[in-house]
């Protein structure tokens, strides 16, 4: 058996092992932990119960942030969650088009930002993945990302005073589970939640657009808001957008997932919360400026059988429409989120 499958077969061991805990283990609440509740935002629609067998609390969600953070959780003690994933760029990628693993290797894509996943009903760029626990598995043992096994991250992080107790504190575990690794760290992602740019200030009346901005949004309700619904800025759904195949990658999305040929060359639409800075763009980060993504739209959609209808005569914008457009897309930047030092690595 190749490394690949090697890899496959100890991820759906641990998916099955945490199935197993969180189908047959009550959710065990300390009396010392502070428990806590999503905090939605008012003009958000209601969450998913993502926490349902994962009760969160302060306590845990620090957890997951030191995990998070924490390079013991990759083969080489260099590769956190955090590596790929930066706060500078909205918990994504920052300036960089594929993201690099362990052992100087290039994974197939481009990380997606982390925010606002409570109210995702899938991961990943071609889904298949239905909650944050599992999502984490495939990282931390992907042999081009993390390439750990949970057995060695047990033995280092077991070897940490604090994890020791944290673990204990959180989960009454005398010893440092795989699926509470995981629970914890979906304690820290599903509780990032980006909702204060200046586009929501504007619809609670605390700020106003420029003209170039409210021009910018008019087009966007016009030509873009049936896929990127407000105001998640995405309707979670998988389309062929007419990006050419790059040859060397033979990257066919959702069909990996399915095996529906229908299904080739379609992704998931990606949030444009924060795309001012989490370039690069596309699922291969292919594009280095949100310009270039309108580009692509208007003259650069490659036409086959999977091609979205809505794409069919791309999207007809003049410069200046254009322009506005990226005017508008510029103040979904939620500032206050990737300042935030709550979120940052633990000092």
């Amino acid at each position: 058996m190749n490394r690949k499958g090697i890899i496959l077969l100890v991820a759906v061991a641990a998916v099955a092992g945490l199935r197993f805990l969180s189908g047959c283990q009550k959710p065990f609440i300390s009396r010392e932990l502070a428990t806590v509740s999503l905090e939605t935002p008012s003009h958000f629609p209601p969450p998913l119960d993502i926490f349902r067998d994962n009760p969160l609390s302060k306590q845990g969600i620090e957890l997951g942030r030191r995990l998070f953070y924490e390079p013991r959780l990759s083969i080489d003690n260099s590769h956190p969650c955090s590596s790929c994933h930066e706060q500078v760029a909205a918990f994504g990628t920052f300036e960089h088009d594929r993201s690099h693993g362990v052992f100087e290797s290039h994974t197939l894509r481009n990380a997606p930002v982390l925010f606002n996943l409570a109210w995702y009903p899938q991961y990943h760029w071609e889904g298949g993945i239905y909650s944050l626990e599992e999502q984490a598995i495939h990282p931390i043992t992907g042999a081009t990302e993390m390439g750990d096994q949970f057995s060695n991250i047990q033995r280092k992080l077991e070897k940490v005073p604090y994890y020791r107790r944290a673990f204990q504190d959180v989960f009454n575990s005398t010893s440092i589970e795989p699926a509470h690794i995981l629970k914890a760290l979906a304690q820290f992602t599903g509780t990032l939640i980006s909702a204060n740019s200046k586009y929501d200030r504007v619809l609670k009346g605390q700020a106003v657009f420029t003209a170039q901005e409210a021009t910018g949004y008019q087009i966007f309700q016009a030509r873009c808001n049936t896929c990127h619904q407000e105001p998640l800025f995405t309707d979670h759904s998988f389309r062929n957008i007419g990006l050419p195949v790059d040859p060397s990658l033979k990257d066919y999305g959702r069909m990996r997932v399915t095996g529906r040929r229908q299904d080739s060359l379609k992704f998931r639409v990606p949030t444009l919360r924060n795309v001012a800075l989490s370039s690069n763009y596309m699922h291969d980060g292919r594009f280095m400026t949100i310009q270039q993504c309108i580009n692509h739209y208007r003259v650069g959609i490659i036409r086959s059988n999977t091609l979205d209808p809505l794409l069919q005569n791309g999207i007809q914008l003049t410069d200046s429409e254009s322009n506005s457009l990226v005017a508008f897309l510029k103040t979904l930047t939620d500032s206050s989120f990737v300042r935030n030092p709550n979120l940052a690595k633990p000092e």
